[in-house]
C-alpha cells in the first residue's frame, strides 16, 4: 500500500459523513422553504401559493425548490404540517402544564386567544384553507381536516376532563361546550379580521365566561395533578 493510500480513506468511509452533510444541509434547506411557505400562506392562502413566487421569495431557483417536493400539493401539505406543529407548540403543549379541568381548558383558550391576536394581522391557514377546499376532495382538504378535527378532539377532552373533576355540572354537554367555544374563535376572526370591527376579543372573552357560567359546577372537586399529555 503506497504512501498515499495510508493518508486518503476510501471512498466507503468518505461517503457515509459527506453524505451525512448533504443530507443535514438539505433537511435545513427543507425546512426553511416551508417556513417561508407557511408565512405566505398565512396572507395569501394555500391557493395562492406557488412553487414560482416560493423561489422568487427564497432567491433559489424554480427547480431548487421543486427538488424538495414532489409537487405543489405535497409543498401544500407540508405547510399544513408545519402549521400545525406550531400551533401545538403554542396551545397545547403549554396548557398541558396545568392542572386537568378548568385551568388546563382556560389555559388552552387563553393561548388560543394569544395565537388569535397575531392571526388577526397575518391570517389562519385552517380558516382559509377551510373556504378553499370545503368542497374540494383530496389530501390537501384531508391534512387541513385532520389537523382541525386534532384540535377539536383536545379541546372536547380538555372539557370532558373538567366534567370529570366536578369543575362542570354533571348534567354538562361537553361536545356542545366545546362546539361553542370553537364557535367563538371562527367568530372571533370574522369580526376582527373582515369586519374589523373594536371589541370583539373582549366579547370573545366574555363569550367564553358565559359558557362556563352556564354549566360550572359550584361545589367542584380537586383534581389530580396534569400529566404529560391528554389521556
Amino acid at each position: 500500500m503506497s504512501f498515499a493510500a495510508t493518508l486518503i480513506p476510501p471512498p466507503e468511509v468518505l461517503e457515509p459523513k459527506n453524505s451525512g452533510r448533504a443530507l443535514l444541509k438539505g433537511q435545513q434547506t427543507k425546512q426553511a422553504i416551508v417556513q417561508a411557505a407557511v408565512s405566505l400562506s398565512t396572507r395569501l392562502g394555500l391557493e395562492g401559493l406557488s412553487i414560482g413566487l416560493l423561489a422568487e421569495v427564497m432567491q433559489m431557483s424554480k427547480s431548487g425548490v421543486f427538488a424538495h417536493f414532489g409537487s405543489r400539493e405535497d409543498l401544500q401539505i407540508s405547510v399544513i404540517d408545519e402549521y400545525f406543529n406550531c400551533f401545538q407548540q403554542e396551545i397545547f403543549f403549554p396548557a398541558l402544564q396545568q392542572s386537568r379541568g378548568l385551568p388546563r381548558l382556560r389555559a388552552l383558550f387563553d393561548n388560543w386567544m394569544k395565537r388569535v391576536a397575531v392571526e388577526i394581522q397575518s391570517g389562519c391557514i385552517f380558516i382559509s384553507g377551510a373556504v378553499e377546499f370545503d368542497d374540494r376532495p383530496g389530501p390537501v382538504r384531508d391534512a387541513l381536516a385532520h389537523a382541525v378535527r386534532q384540535w377539536q378532539d383536545a379541546l372536547f377532552r380538555a372539557v370532558l376532563q373538567a366534567k370529570e373533576c366536578g369543575h362542570l355540572a354533571a348534567q354538562a354537554d361537553a361536545a356542545q361546550i366545546a362546539f361553542e367555544i370553537h364557535g367563538l374563535i371562527l367568530a372571533l376572526h370574522y369580526e376582527t379580521r373582515f369586519l374589523q370591527k373594536p371589541g370583539s376579543l373582549a366579547q370573545a372573552n366574555q363569550g367564553f365566561e358565559n359558557i362556563l357560567q352556564r354549566n360550572v359546577q359550584t361545589q367542584g372537586l380537586a383534581c389530580a395533578a396534569a400529566p404529560t399529555n391528554f389521556p
